[in-house]
């Protein structure tokens, strides 16, 4: 009998263990005052660059490793009171509400110390200390990506991965000292190959020099394997990972590269107005304004007219070291050929929506969320000749306007010049179309986004059609 008491010990301690290892633990985050959900809240251990983001209901999930059981949760978001709570005391029965807090302009004024008053001098003054504030010696990222296509009804494809961003700092070329790996897949559904005739058409007009009128395609003429060929063109040259980070979205990393978004013309392109000034885990920020400048902003998409804009969005900066915490930017279609080309294929003037969170870890900015968003090349179009067809070509204009989201939440990262050094022994591919095994103990261990409550059944839904689909 005392054997079997000494095994069950051991085997009750192994399975405490195992639990302990890593915990989860999730919760809501709301307003005080309008008891509404606070989206895109920073949810993380303190002094650690492992963390989270709220969903759009507010809620979070967060894997806390054991040897940080007893650390400090911290919640906190741009305009808001920031909560702390040891990790032993955390409560998920109640959620955590934070208090709207904004600092007075009246602050700024009554300060002796000669600082930059306009938005303009803000913003130039948080470019000159990018050096100071920006990462400024190698690391990996590790993040979870969630890359989603849908038209107005229905989600029609849907990747799901976890990948690595090695960096080597912000003082080089991204094209040379920036990689990007696709370590595993969670999910991957895609049914675009129903209706991308569009796409396949501008495939062969780019890449065969021939001018295909997409009306004149059948679907049952082109091989599956070319139409995949085709959408996977158009993903990468459109919204492949190498563009969000190696290219010109990543606006404050790559400011030093050609024709940059905010590069040495940037008040031709833009212009910055000081709004007001708000609260971001106790530390007062600048909200700025972003509008139009005298020139048009362009993204020199090769094969994509992906010019002619104006810039709208805010930026949040540190009012003490003028770190860059946040930028919400918006790519507006400005020029007449450029309105014409939206309202046709799009059916929407804003072409690109790009919103880049950083977290402050090590006295240094990196990138802790990202979300981009932009409309897809695949409505043909309808020219209705009757009331029938007028019906018609809104129907089909519902089920053709696709746009394409990419969100990127980065959970950790590894500053360890050994980790990095055998990280960069292996081979590193950004392919996020390449299927790759499903690891079932890798995702349980692993941070991801929570889906909204309305993503998780159009999700479901896509995967039940995906299975037909296949069948």
């Amino acid at each position: 009998m005392k054997l079997q008491n000494q095994i069950l010990y051991i085997l009750f301690f192994l399975c405490s263990t195992i639990t302990f290892a890593q915990q989860e633990i999730s919760n809501k985050v709301l307003d005080f005052f309008k008891d509404e959900p606070i989206e895109s809240a920073s949810v993380y251990i303190k002094t650690t660059a492992i963390g989270t983001i709220t969903n759009a209901d507010g809620k979070f999930a967060l894997r806390i490793p054991r040897e940080n059981a007893t650390d400090t949760l911290v919640v906190s978001s741009i305009g808001y009171s920031t909560e702390k709570i040891p990790l032993d005391q955390f409560d998920a029965s109640e959620p955590i509400y934070l208090v709207e807090e904004v600092a007075s302009l009246d602050e700024v004024v009554l300060e002796a110390e000669e600082r930059p008053k306009t938005g303009n001098e803000i913003v130039l003054k948080a470019i000159e200390k990018l050096p100071l504030t920006m990462p400024d010696s190698s690391y990996i990222q590790k993040g979870f990506l969630r890359h989603k296509e849908r038209n107005k009804k229905e989600f029609k494809w849907l990747i799901e991965s976890a990948i690595s961003v090695y960096d080597s700092s912000y003082n080089v070329s991204a094209n040379t000292h920036l990689k990007i790996n696709v370590d595993q897949m969670r999910k991957s559904y895609d049914l675009r190959d129903i209706d991308s005739l569009f796409t396949y058409a501008s495939y062969l007009n780019q890449n065969n020099k021939t001018r295909t009128n997409p009306k004149n395609l059948r679907r049952v003429q082109i091989k599956t394997a070319e139409l995949n060929k085709a959408i996977k063109w158009n993903d990468n040259r459109v919204n492949g990972l190498q563009n969000i980070f190696q290219g010109k979205l990543n606006m404050f990393r790559n400011v030093n590269s050609k024709k940059a978004l905010f590069g040495d013309d940037i008040l031709k392109k833009h212009q910055f107005e000081l709004d007001t000034i708000l609260v971001d885990n106790e530390r007062k920020l600048y909200k700025i304004k972003i509008n139009k400048g005298a020139e048009y902003v362009g993204l020199d998409t090769k094969g994509i007219y992906n010019e002619g804009y104006h810039a709208n969005g805010w930026l949040y900066i540190y009012y003490d070291n003028f770190a860059i915490k946040k930028v919400e930017y918006e790519l507006i279609a400005a020029s007449n050929e450029q309105k014409s080309r939206s309202k046709r294929l799009f059916d929407t003037q804003v072409n690109h929506k790009l919103v880049i969170n950083y977290k402050e870890f090590n006295d240094k900015m990196y990138p802790n969320y990202i979300y981009y968003e932009t409309p897809k090349l695949v409505n043909v179009g309808f020219k209705p000749k009757n009331k029938q067809e007028e019906e018609l070509a809104e129907q089909y204009k519902e089920e053709r306007y696709y746009y394409t989201i990419q969100e990127i939440l980065f959970s950790d990262i590894v500053l360890d010049p050994a980790k990095i050094s055998s990280a960069l022994q292996n081979n590193w591919d950004m392919d996020i179309f390449s299927p790759k095994p499903y690891n079932k103990e890798f995702w349980k261990t692993y941070n991801v986004l929570l889906e909204s409550e309305d993503d998780e059944k159009l999700i479901d839904d896509l995967s039940q059609r995906a299975s037909l689909f296949k069948e």
